[in-house]
């Protein structure tokens, strides 16, 4: 065993240890029911810009979180200081807000039988070494490599590397006590690339739980530079109705707003496009998505959710139809419903798709608009009226032609998400929801 594991395993029991003792003098005090969390991380984050460091930062933070209950009524407090003196200062703190607060028949923790008895183990810790010299050395390794590689780079924005380990701990009244270390490691460059007087601004990144799965700093100043240099030269492009393709480093946003539209919180205020759809079709008939939680080693696995639910492998649109909402405990109760552990978010969703590649799907689009980059937020998820500032490459004849800027593209997420054609073979694998380039069947195109 690694030393650095070895360190963390022993923090993470002595944590597991003061959550307990919180949650035995919770009950004490006559607490009808309590629940504890703290996520902690330490490591390092530099920034370099022109061969010069900016920045080196070394953190090391996390809050002891307790939510107490008494009846229905719900205080929380939290402290950084974990000394025995510090928690039961912080228990009676939340005690003393319960007293004060308006009773909340949803209140309270996620049912009993729903907790992660066997929790898995996922592989998701793999610390690097976080000295200042080793990431000031990636950074500045990537940032000198990608202002060498043509003339057109005049400027960068800078590079940065980061690396953290840390553990999650969660634990309640119900007797669920249980926690997992976790690392995440990231390299990104930026660059200002100037052609004529006209100048571009673009970057690349990679993130993994395990250094020895991140790019090389030269991949990453390469596939930075690419995309700046291919910039150059951008237009704007006449206003016009015509298929689109978001490229699959943005194409993880269209789906993070059909998360958000089939999230309890939305869904329970009714503050969504997709009210009352569960069993409905949402989505074109050939498309499933599935959620796989327990993958060894990937950034959104995780044993169990923030409430301490047990996560497993889900089907949440099968062949278009809708089969499950994204609900925490307490969307549950609002609704009616059951929990579906994801009280923090989603885990590691596969998105189905074709055999094509980027280039194909370009081929079978014929002429319409290449999306790889998005601005603003103009996206309302009460109707899915969708439209944000965009940027990316014009499509002739199935090949591209010449980059395009200053645009803005609409429509309604409803039928965006419908009308989707085709998924490309070019997974992003450094989002919770995994997806290729995705193929609209038409958008709205502001230009000139």
């Amino acid at each position: 065993m690694k030393p650095e594991i070895a360190e963390l395993q022993t923090e993470l029991a002595e944590v597991k240890q003061a959550v307990a003792d919180a949650l035995a003098y919770g009950e004490k005090l006559g607490a009808s029911a309590m629940e504890c969390a703290l996520t902690r991380s330490r490591g390092i984050s530099v920034e370099t810009r022109l061969g010069e460091v900016e920045t080196v930062e070394f953190n090391k933070d996390g809050a002891l979180g307790i939510t107490l209950y008494k009846g229905q009524q719900k205080g929380s407090a939290s402290t950084t200081d974990l000394s025995a003196q510090a928690i039961r200062a912080s228990v009676e703190k939340a005690l003393e807000i319960a007293r004060y607060t308006s009773p909340d028949p949803f209140a309270g923790l996620a049912p009993a039988e729903l907790m992660a008895r066997d929790v898995p183990e996922l592989d998701l810790c793999h610390p690097g070494d976080q000295s200042a010299d080793y990431a000031l050395a990636q950074a500045l390794q990537c940032e000198r490599h990608a202002l060498a590689l043509d003339e057109r780079i005049v400027n960068s924005d800078g590079a940065s590397y980061s690396s953290h380990v840390g553990y999650r701990v969660y634990g309640n009244s119900h007797g669920f006590l249980d926690g997992y270390l976790q690392s995440r490691h990231a390299m990104s460059c930026s660059l200002i690339g100037k052609q004529g007087e006209a100048m571009q601004r673009d970057y690349a990144y990679t993130v993994a739980r395990a250094t020895a799965d991140l790019e090389s700093p030269e991949h990453v100043a390469e596939q930075a530079a690419h995309e700046t240099l291919a910039r150059l030269g951008a237009r704007k492009i006449n206003t016009a109705k015509v298929p689109v393709i978001f490229r699959a480093d943005v194409a993880n946003s269209l789906f993070g707003h059909f998360v958000g539209a089939i999230s309890g919180g939305n869904l329970y205020r009714k503050s969504s496009f997709l009210l009352d759809k569960l069993g409905e079709v949402v989505l074109p008939d050939w498309l499933t998505i599935k959620e796989t939680p327990h993958l060894s080693g990937a950034l959104a696995s995780s044993p169990f959710d923030h409430e301490g639910i047990a996560t497993s492998d889900r089907v949440i649109v099968d062949k278009g139809v809708l089969q499950s909402y994204l609900l925490t405990s307490y969307a549950a109760r609002k609704m009616q419903m059951t929990p579906t552990g994801h009280a923090g978010g989603i885990h590691t969703w596969q998105v189905s798709q074709s055999e094509q590649s980027l280039a194909d799907l370009c081929r079978t689009m014929g002429t319409g608009l290449l999306v790889t980059e998005l601005m603003g937020q103009g996206v309302n998820l009460v109707n899915g009226d969708y439209s944000r500032g965009a940027a990316g490459f014009w499509v002739e004849n199935g090949e591209i032609q010449y980059p395009v800027e200053e645009i803005t593209i609409a429509g309604n997420l409803q039928d965006m998400l419908r009308t989707i054609i085709a998924i490309g073979n070019d997974t992003d694998m450094r989002h919770g929801v995994r997806t290729g380039s995705v193929l609209l069947e038409s958008m709205h195109v502001a230009g000139n």
